[in-house]
């Protein structure tokens, strides 16, 4: 079913309705299963799907459609999410969404994971986000290890993290897991930013990231980690002044997020071991 709207169109699959800025044919979903949910509100150029087979459900990222929020021509979504396939495979991690397959599908691109349950930390998703900010600080402690354990991890395979921020972070409640979701623009190292300002959101980038011919390296990724922290819990800045954690945390994460990078630590793993010693200093490594 399509309906017009005043600048877009909605879409109906499944009883399950959303918007494009033009109709687009998804007869090859019946594939994968029966939609149950869509995020159509991505201006990356992808649309993405829920979809349930039997006992399994999954999750299909699709480019190629005209989605309702992206400039992003279709031919430039497809080699995107193309190129994004080989971090999936190279990045492979408990905490990483796992990629099943990819190729072609209908007029376009699909790659498809397993389906992740959980909420998103995302301030996008203002439903999830405020759910995500009331879950206890303990537990908050663990989701901030669980992303440190995976950007170490990343560091570690020779890649640099780009554009990782809140909306690539989700928890599952009943489980106590939590999901990396998107790493469609991480790089190989060395890195250079070859663009001025770099694909991201710009509360998780450190100055580099908006300096064309700058290095980017593991310091610059120990920015983004540190501004984790402070969406976590502390309102997203150290401006913000609305720090949850002991005094000694907030040294530390503030330290990592210094403009200065000489004066931020020089490893993700010292980053690490200093939040490590603050939180066992403060009793709050037990969930």
């Amino acid at each position: 079913m399509i309906k017009s709207t005043d600048d877009s169109i909605v879409q109906t699959i499944d009883g399950v309705s959303f918007k494009l800025s033009a109709p687009f044919d998804f007869e090859f979903l019946k594939e994968y299963g029966r939609v149950f949910k869509v995020f159509d509100d991505q201006d990356s150029g992808n649309i993405c799907f829920g979809l349930a087979k039997g006992d399994e459900r999954y999750f299909l990222k699709f480019a190629g459609a005209p989605t309702a929020r992206s400039t992003c021509p279709a031919e430039q979504a497809i080699e995107s999410l193309r190129s994004s396939v080989p971090l999936y495979r190279a990045l492979r991690h408990d905490n990483l969404i796992e990629l099943l397959d990819a190729g072609e599908a209908g007029a376009g691109y699909a790659a498809l994971f397993r389906w992740a349950d959980g909420i998103c930390m995302g301030r996008m998703y203002e439903e999830d986000h405020a759910k995500f900010m009331a879950i206890p600080i303990r537990k908050r402690v663990k989701i901030y290890a669980d992303v440190l354990k995976f950007l170490i991890h990343v560091n570690a395979q020779g890649y640099f993290a780009v554009d990782f921020y809140d909306g690539s972070v989700m928890y599952d409640e009943k489980t106590g897991k939590t999901t990396i979701c998107d790493i469609d623009f991480f790089r190989r190292k060395p890195c250079v930013n070859d663009m001025g300002r770099m694909w991201g959101s710009s509360k998780f980038m450190s100055p580099e990231e908006f300096q064309r011919g700058a290095v980017l390296d593991e310091v610059t990724n120990v920015y983004t980690a540190g501004a984790m922290a402070f969406a976590l819990f502390g309102g997203y800045s150290k401006e913000e002044n609305s720090w949850t954690l002991p005094a000694g945390l907030y040294v530390t994460a503030a330290k990592a997020t210094s403009d200065d990078r000489s004066l931020r630590q020089q490893s993700l793993l010292e980053l690490w071991e200093e939040w490590e010693s603050a939180i066992k200093a403060n009793r709050l490594g037990e969930c």
